[in-house]
């Protein structure tokens, strides 16, 4: 391994503080090392070309802008959680210098995530998204009318606070709040989630990794499109968004297994907590009164 980068939350004290450590650690063991902050990722493109390893000392935030700043370069991603929830990194803080020399190593494995490619029709350009794609309403109180065709076949109208096309890593973001399936972490397939649409049998679908989705903003009010909650940009009446799996693949570097997917799973979403009486008091008092008839 002959080039590191370094990549940084700008507003955390103790993420700079790291940064330094890390730095110092890595001199003497590669070639050149790099550092930039999240905000000024316009300029990883210049940067990235011939680095072996990112490191990015964040939340989730930090890492999906990371993922969208490489492309098109493979190259492996090292999320260090900085953060509350940190679906995304795959080391605590503390841990990071002392698992360090098995990165450089190479003693771990490279996870792939599936991407999203999303086009409007009226802009030239073309948005990358780890997690989502939004299309939803742009003001309080005033639903978004999107016209849904998959594969060039009509779906549905809906009148709703927004549709969320998300990849396997957004399945536990946006996705997961609003009703959508959980999949697991390097499935290709693409989940279809409403936001409280008016529309009582709208429910969220699987689509399989080939599908492409064209959503119509089909009403006079504007609409929001938002990409990783990072990227926002306004849609009128009659702008559609292509949106397809993209030919681009985040890395992250992993140490866990596949099979341990599930246990980080339940251990971020906190499912194997258990109430007991001294947690919740209120669940476990016994109304004597009523047992007593």
């Amino acid at each position: 391994m002959n080039r590191v980068g370094i990549f940084v939350h700008p507003n955390w004290t103790s993420a700079a503080r790291l940064a330094t450590q890390l730095e110092g650690a890595l001199k003497g063991e590669v070639a050149e090392v790099w550092q930039i902050t999240e905000f000024d990722d316009a300029t990883v493109p210049q940067r990235v070309p011939g680095t072996d390893l990112l490191i990015c000392l964040g939340g989730d935030g930090t890492l999906l802008r990371a993922a969208r700043s490489v492309i098109p370069h493979e190259v492996p991603i090292l999320g260090v959680n900085m953060g509350r929830l940190g679906f995304l990194a795959e080391l605590a803080a503390g841990d990071l210098l002392d698992r360090l020399p098995e990165v450089l190593a190479g003693g771990c494995r490279i996870e792939q995530r599936a991407m999203l490619d999303a086009t409007v029709s009226t802009w030239a350009a073309t948005y990358h998204a780890l997690n989502d794609v939004v299309v939803g309403r742009s003001s309080v109180g005033r639903p978004v009318y999107v016209d849904v065709a998959i594969d060039g076949t009509r779906l549905a109208v809906h009148r709703c606070d927004a549709l969320i096309v998300a990849t396997a890593t957004g399945s536990t973001a946006y996705s997961l709040s609003a009703g959508g399936p959980i999949l697991h972490p390097e499935s290709r397939d693409i989940v279809l989630t409403p936001v409280s649409s008016h529309l009582a049998t709208a429910r969220p679908l699987v689509l399989p990794p080939e599908a492409e989705l064209h959503l119509t903003v089909s009403a006079d009010m504007p609409a929001m499109l938002s990409v990783d909650g990072q990227v926002d940009r306004t849609m009128t009446s009659g702008d559609s968004v292509a949106i397809s799996l993209s030919p681009f693949v985040a890395r992250f570097v992993r140490f866990s297994t596949p099979e341990e997917q599930y246990a980080r799973l339940a251990e971020r979403l906190d499912w194997l907590r258990v109430v007991s009486a001294s947690d919740n008091p209120e669940l476990f008092e016994i109304d004597h009164t009523r047992a007593a008839k």
